[in-house]
């Protein structure tokens, strides 16, 4: 008979258990609690608090309260709660026996054997502290796994062909990059590289010390001094904030009465957009890279050796990550799995094997597509109405949640239309037309106005989508269902002549010299009306777009921060231009984009070139208004050539 042998993933931030349950290994939580904080606390009454409830008490005694002890594993150092001192290995036997006990209920025996995953690059000393912390909690450490080999385990990597893995995991306090050489049930750690002083922690303490500083210079209080609890909120505000950002454009930290001075409340209320918090960020991004190229050399490869990357821990969420990783090794890192969960499921299936149960895999739910809306850009460097830029990509767990940010293209814009798509090909019309909805009342002023498209797929294969008016709250949504469905042949064959008919409807170039005897009625001949603006994503438009939809405008943020631009007039019509980039000097394929780097570099301008930069940009935003190519182009023109001249003094 088997027994019960339990997988333990230790982590410095969180910590999971996973078990042999109904036939696979799965995470045990408590309730709907999945990840227990590795948080450890003594309370004023001298109570033990474990994981949330520590957590919580951090914001008022941060002197009871102990976090990221797995970064003094193996050391001498103790760690003072109150009036009683620990161990590090006494402190993680906390985290061992609370995660126990959470099995325990679940099975409903006691647990005594346990596997127990740790960095490859943790030495003797922290191994035995491992074991060490198993024993006081009353846990027999039958295994001590390497974690890198662990993710292999839970993404199935061992019952495939002999395959060689870089495993980037990067946690909340370490990071630990692996090259493993996979070939059955050998596991074999090639190589690793890493830092136990570098993980999710350090971009926190980023954002806190971003907010620290905008606090002093706002109230002239530094929260580092004598404000222990109002300081142990911003640590609070900024792990929130960071999670935000890696699924959503902003984040708002609003801490009210943060700080009491003279008797008097000092509040905080700031926003940080994603590209924000990637410039802070960014040097201990290019750290953990460093790593990842060491590791590779240590194990005598290069990047093109690789079989796949497999991404683990909750930092590797982070978009700025997965982006840098990927340019960096040339693969699209694997998301498949979930990187906060995928070291315990691992962990899991070996203990289910040890004690005698046959696994072969974790099976997972994912999103076997990807989805996003449609945007006029650039495609293959030229100008192109039907752009595709995914937000939730496919083999993303389930259920999931994304955000992306986009601009209408005028102030004025009162009304966008959001076309989805299913598929990965840049080319919209490509992919597979999945719905569309219309939200009109949008706000005007001086400014684009910033629209939200958040979309979530459930695990029923609904795919929700809304759009939100940042500035207002307000929104507008639609339920997509069968949203994983593939099409049929029917549907496919619906597609074709979609594709067929609009590729007939074609743009073709109007050379230069002829461009100024098109007539305007020619221009606009197949418009179904006039003055009408929509929205769409400025990062990926649309394959089966209706031919009676209006103009579609719209500016969308790209990962780096900078802004570009799109417009879509009518299938049938001319004059379309295309995504740029607003920070490089010298593209003259995006008026808006020319039109944002101008404004742009207008506070450092003399009073002269300011009156002449603003009749330039009257001069294009008149042209885009009335869609006449010939005279976009030479505005554009105009205004390139007096940013040249101007950037140039």
């Amino acid at each position: 008979m088997a027994e019960v042998i339990v997988g333990i993933d230790l982590g410095t931030t969180n910590s999971e258990i996973a078990a042999f349950i109904d036939g696979k290994p799965q995470i045990i939580g408590n309730g709907n609690q999945t990840m227990l904080p590795s948080c450890i606390g003594m309370s004023p009454t001298g109570e033990l608090l474990v994981g949330v409830p520590a957590r919580n008490q951090m914001l008022l005694y941060p002197e009871r309260t102990v976090r990221s002890v797995k970064r003094l594993m193996g050391t001498e150092e103790r760690i003072t709660l109150g009036d009683r001192s620990f161990s590090p290995a006494e402190i993680s036997a906390f985290i061992l026996s609370e995660l126990a006990r959470w099995a325990a209920l679940r099975l409903g025996e006691p647990i005594t054997k346990a596997v127990i995953t740790v960095p490859a690059y943790f030495s003797d000393a922290q191994r035995n502290a491992t074991r060490e912390a198993g024993a006081l909690a009353g846990l027999e450490v039958v295994r001590i796994v390497n974690e890198p080999t662990a993710a292999s385990l839970a993404y199935g990597l061992d019952v495939q062909s002999a395959r060689k893995v870089m495993v980037f995991d990067l946690g909340g306090g370490t990071l630990d990059v692996s090259i493993v050489r996979i070939d059955g049930e050998i596991t074999e750690v090639l190589s690793s590289h890493g830092n136990n002083r570098l993980g999710g922690d350090d971009f926190d303490q980023k954002i806190v010390d971003h907010l620290v500083e905008l606090f002093r210079q706002q109230h002239h209080v530094d929260v580092r001094q004598d404000h222990p609890a109002a300081y142990a909120r911003l640590w609070w505000a900024a792990e929130e904030a960071k999670k935000q950002l890696s699924f959503e454009p902003f984040a708002r930290i609003k801490e009210e009465a943060l700080a009491i001075v003279d008797g008097k409340p000092l509040h905080m209320d700031v926003e940080i957009s994603r590209p924000q918090y990637e410039d802070m960020i960014r040097p201990l991004v290019e750290q953990t890279l460093e790593s990842a190229s060491k590791a590779l050399a240590d194990a005598n490869m290069q990047a093109a050796d690789l079989d796949s990357v497999l991404l683990v821990g909750g930092s590797t969420r982070t978009p700025l990550v997965i982006n840098m990783l990927e340019r960096a090794t040339g693969k699209a890192p694997r998301t498949d799995v979930h990187p906060d969960l995928c070291v315990a499921l691992g962990a899991g299936v070996l203990a289910s094997r040890i004690g005698g149960h046959a696994i072969e895999r974790v099976l997972i739910d994912v999103s076997p597509f990807s989805f996003g809306p449609s945007y006029v850009g650039m495609l293959e460097n030229e100008p192109y109405l039907h752009c595709y830029h995914p937000i939730i990509r496919r083999n993303t767990p389930l259920p999931v949640t994304r955000t992306d940010q986009y601009f209408t293209m005028y102030p004025d814009q009162t009304e966008v239309e959001l076309n989805i798509y299913q598929g990965d090909d840049p080319d919209a019309l490509k992919n597979a037309h999945v719905g569309k909805f219309r939200v009109e009342g949008l706000t005007t002023g001086k400014e684009n106005n910033a629209v939200l498209c958040r979309m979530r797929l459930d695990l029923d294969g609904i795919l929700h989508v809304t759009a939100i008016e940042k500035s207002t709250g307000m929104s507008k949504h639609i339920a997509i269902t069968g949203a994983t469905r593939p099409r049929d042949a029917a549907e496919i064959a619906r597609g074709r002549e979609e594709i067929e008919r609009i590729f007939a409807n074609r743009w073709e170039e109007v050379p230069a010299e002829d461009a100024d005897d098109i007539e305007d009625d020619e221009f606009n001949a197949d418009a179904p009306g006039e003055g009408e603006h929509e929205m769409i994503d400025a990062q990926g438009v649309s394959d089966g777009a209706d031919p009676g939809v209006d103009p579609v405008e719209a500016i969308h943020t790209d990962e780096t921060g900078a802004r570009s631009s799109a417009h879509e007039p009518i299938p049938a019509a001319s004059g379309n231009f295309g995504e740029a980039n607003a920070a490089s000097a010298g593209t003259t394929q995006a008026p808006t984009a020319t039109v944002a780097r101008c404004r742009q570099l207008m506070p450092a301008m003399h009073s002269d070139d300011q009156e002449e930069a603003l009749s330039l940009i009257e001069d294009l935003e008149a042209a885009v208004a009335e869609e006449k190519l010939a005279d976009i182009t030479a505005a554009t023109k105009a205004l390139e050539e007096f940013l040249f001249f101007v950037e140039g003094r």
